[in-house]
């Protein structure tokens, strides 16, 4: 892997979500609901929704929230509200690109809601595929340290990467092979600082200070939007 986020460095060391925040639990519920609606409601048989809901957990959301979110999913429980998955690209100050996830029940609101947002904060959308291209879609798990047995059977559980950033021990595979990486994991009773699936910047650009600190209003400012669920740039 070429390069690493700053951005996901943040993140990680802060939590994908801020627990200052009052969005928390929506967002959280939202990913709940995409992951139940295109796999079923069984975590035993949807490894996403089995993600979904021990991320939930790791923020203490209630269990009613959570069980009321995989059937809003599935469709047992019917308030009319669809949420539906999308991805956004734009462009930031000092040649920072950079894909927003996103969790919504009104793709055109959301669009025109983050459009706004970057047209005043020194940012712009980008068309379909402008910004995408520069990043892989990965499965990504964090530990604080693997020993070398442990790697060796990462990678024959389908490990890319196995490398320390930020202080610890991150993992990279292919998404068809995240499940059985997790598994490897999950058998040494080892849980994961983090994991889930990532876009990962193929090539990362240096940013002056001040750019840093316009990029980062920009992200806390997209971060506030309900609908936001990650943020993933090439800095």
């Amino acid at each position: 892997m070429s390069g690493h986020s700053k951005w996901a460095k943040l993140k990680h060391t802060k939590g994908a979500l801020d627990t200052k925040r009052g969005n928390v639990f929506t967002k959280l519920c939202r990913a709940i609901m995409v992951c139940a609606r295109q796999g079923g409601s069984d975590p035993l048989f949807n490894f996403a929704l089995r993600l979904a809901i021990d991320k939930a957990r790791a923020f203490n959301v209630p269990k009613d929230n959570i069980d009321k979110a995989i059937k809003r999913g599935t469709g047992e429980l019917k308030d009319g509200v669809i949420i539906e998955e999308a991805l956004y690209e734009g462009f930031g100050p000092g040649g920072s690109a950079f894909l927003i996830e996103c969790a919504t029940d009104n793709k055109n609101r959301t669009l025109g809601e983050l459009k706004t947002t970057l047209s005043k904060n020194g940012g712009s959308l980008a068309g379909q595929g402008a910004v995408k291209w520069q990043f892989e879609h990965k499965g990504v798990i964090r530990v604080p340290s693997i020993s070398e047995d442990l790697e060796l059977r990462l990678i024959d559980a389908g490990a890319e990467d196995i490398a320390m950033r930020n202080g610890v021990a991150e993992v990279t595979c292919q998404v068809s092979q995240f499940q059985k990486v997790m598994e490897v994991f999950a058998a040494r009773q080892i849980e994961p600082t983090s994991s889930g699936l990532e876009w990962m910047p193929k090539e990362t650009v240096m940013l002056t200070p001040e750019d840093q600190e316009k990029l980062a209003h920009l992200f806390g400012l997209i971060e506030k939007n309900d609908d936001v669920q990650e943020i993933y740039a090439n800095v």
